[in-house]
């Protein structure tokens, strides 16, 4: 009787990485907060906001209902979602991307 050695199958060029979902930081609007406090939130808050995209936002969030303001890792989402809502802001639920 004749054994062959047992080769395992290559696969690792058929590997391929799948990328960290990212999440959206979704803010909503509301008849409790004003503009200057979520525009000052998120400059405080969201990395690289500057006081005109900030503005552009909090008026998205007025005139559309909400406004993505930041995508990215689900970790730093998270802190940015606690961050947000800690300051009163109306937040949805953290969704991919």
């Amino acid at each position: 009787m004749t054994s062959s050695p047992t080769v395992a199958p290559s696969r690792s060029s058929q590997v391929t990485r799948q990328p960290y979902p990212n999440y959206k930081v979704i803010v909503l609007n509301d008849d409790v907060n004003t503009f200057q406090h979520v525009a000052s939130c998120l400059m405080k808050y969201i990395p690289g906001m500057n006081p005109d995209l900030a503005w552009d936002l909090t008026n998205q969030v007025h005139y559309e209902g909400q406004a993505t303001v930041w995508v990215g890792p689900l970790e730093q989402a998270e802190l940015y979602h606690t961050q947000l809502t800690r300051e009163g802001l109306t937040m949805a639920p953290l969704e991919k991307a």
